[in-house]
């Protein structure tokens, strides 16, 4: 037993008179009148030790003192300065030496014009992948009677590398997600080929601008879409936005997460398509919608680990996920026609009514925790029932891929989700663009590489490769001959301007 428990008894059975208990609380009071002058004296020690230190124990100072800044302090007091070793070269070779380095010699002429009429102009050396390795080609390129030039395929602009690398780099930033050093170091260890991060940064700026037109023609594709998935999270810059739909896939980096940015590329005053999202208020307008099962099964399951205990709670993540099944089996029933689609969905609207409608007509007040959270997900679920944007995908029609392949709408926005996945992951760590300009880099390029994962049965280098360098050849790409087939053209103003019009960075 303790002091301050045996005094308690020793009060009690009045062991301790009333004249010694008064001495004990006087001497008590005396004790802690003490200390807390000597408190007082400690603070105002202190304050006068930090008042002497300039408020800091570390000295702080806005003069650079690093060895450089002291030289430059030495020389202004009139010390002699250092000499300066001469900076070493850096190893950059001409356009001579490369040639001399080069492995083969290619001969280009102008499409049309016999070799004969042809007059050599210029040698130009290109880094090209072949047999999985890096090689250095020197095409001469020859000038017919009218300055037609010949062509050096796979090459953007000047640039002393193929498209097939650029692709690659491309593909191993924007779409793998590592960084530049890693990205040198992956292509040096397979195919031998040294590229600088400054290298690295120009062929992405150059195949961004490259591709420009082909996002602006995905523009157009996805605003006429049968079943777009839209989803977003937040960035570096502002948000990034994924919209998915069978003919074009865009990914929009560093955009504001607002009605404004999703009326550039959705209007819902034209889009008459399916919309499949989240219930966020920015989606709200559209005439077709179709809500995520999956956010409303999420928000469900977790009352249930919330309150284990709680039957009211087992029962509607039950009741939904059956409902959700059932909904499933439906859709895929090739026997229904679409009016016994349309009944189905009648009974399973009255489903929900049934499950949600006794804690919805009580109109529950507003309180905390996992209650609320039931009251409100029973709101959401009535509402989004009463608006039809619970059942849309049992009724709409499948759709067809640019492969033609048939795919049933989803009623879960997950495709969406994946997507953002690892720009979330990115910005978690801190790998993603810090400037407008990067991530303008990024929107172009990474939609057009996920938008031919549509078009190509597999999505390979060399695939991605061959489609592109028939771009050329034809003179517009796959994703502007669909759209010329189906009579599409994008707009006259640039989405990509609306988006950002001034990049900085």
């Amino acid at each position: 037993m303790d002091a301050a428990e045996q005094f308690k008894r020793d009060v009690r059975k009045g062991r301790i008179d009333v004249d010694r208990l008064v001495e004990l609380l006087i001497s008590a009071q005396r004790e802690l009148e003490q200390t807390r002058r000597d408190l007082e004296q400690a603070k105002k020690r202190i304050e006068e030790l930090e008042e002497k230190l300039g408020g800091s124990p570390t000295i702080k100072t806005s003069e650079a003192y690093s060895m450089r800044a002291e030289e430059r302090r030495q020389q202004a007091r009139g010390k002699k300065a250092r000499r300066k070793s001469k900076p070493r070269r850096r190893g950059r070779l001409t356009t001579g030496q490369k040639i001399a380095q080069a492995e083969r010699t290619e001969k280009v002429f102008p499409p049309g014009v016999a070799e004969g009429d042809c007059i050599l102009s210029h040698t130009r050396p290109v880094w090209r992948f072949a047999n999985g390795r890096t090689v250095l080609v020197a095409y001469e390129v020859y000038r017919g009677p009218k300055n037609q030039y010949g062509r050096i395929p796979g090459a953007l602009g000047r640039s002393e590398f193929g498209i097939e690398i650029i692709v690659a780099v491309a593909h191993l930033v924007h779409v793998v997600g590592l960084s530049f050093d890693k990205a040198c170091a992956v292509l040096n260890f397979f195919q031998g080929l040294r590229l600088r991060k400054s290298q690295v940064e120009a062929l992405l700026n150059q195949l961004s601008r490259h591709w420009e037109g082909e996002f602006e023609t995905l523009c157009a594709l996805l605003a006429n879409s049968l079943v777009v998935h839209a989803d977003e999270t937040g960035w570096s810059i502002n948000s990034v936005w994924a919209f998915l739909s069978e003919k074009a896939r865009l990914v929009l980096f560093g955009v504001h997460k607002d009605s404004a940015t999703l009326h550039l590329i959705l209007n819902p005053a034209t889009f008459t398509g399916t919309l499949v999202s989240d219930d966020a208020a920015v989606y709200a307008g559209f005439t077709n919608m179709q809500k995520c099962w999956a956010h409303l099964l999420r928000k469900a399951i977790k009352l249930t680990l919330l309150a284990p205990e709680n039957a009211e709670y087992r029962r509607l993540a039950d009741g939904l996920l059956e409902i959700y099944r059932k909904a499933c089996r439906v859709q895929q029933d090739g026997r229904l026609s679409d009016q016994g689609r349309r009944r189905k969905v009648a009974q399973l609207d009255e489903e929900i009514v049934e499950l949600c409608g006794p804690t919805w007509f009580a109109e529950l007040p507003r309180c905390e925790g996992a209650v609320n959270d039931c009251r409100l997900l029973i709101d959401e679920l009535m509402r989004l029932m009463i608006d039809r944007q619970l059942f849309t995908f049992v009724t709409a029609a499948p759709v067809t891929t640019p492969l033609g392949r048939a795919e049933s709408v989803s009623g879960t926005n997950n495709e969406a989700e994946r997507t953002l996945r690892s720009p979330a992951q990115a910005r978690d760590t801190g790998r993603t663009n810090k400037t407008s300009r990067g991530a303008r880099r990024r929107t172009v390029i990474v939609s057009v590489l996920e938008s031919l994962r549509q078009y190509l049965a597999t999505f390979t280098l060399s695939s991605v490769i061959e489609e592109v360098r028939s771009w050329t050849a034809a003179g517009r790409s796959c994703f502007s001959k669909l759209a010329r087939k189906l009579g599409i053209s994008p707009g006259k103003a640039s989405v990509l301007a609306l988006i950002d019009p001034q990049p900085s960075g």
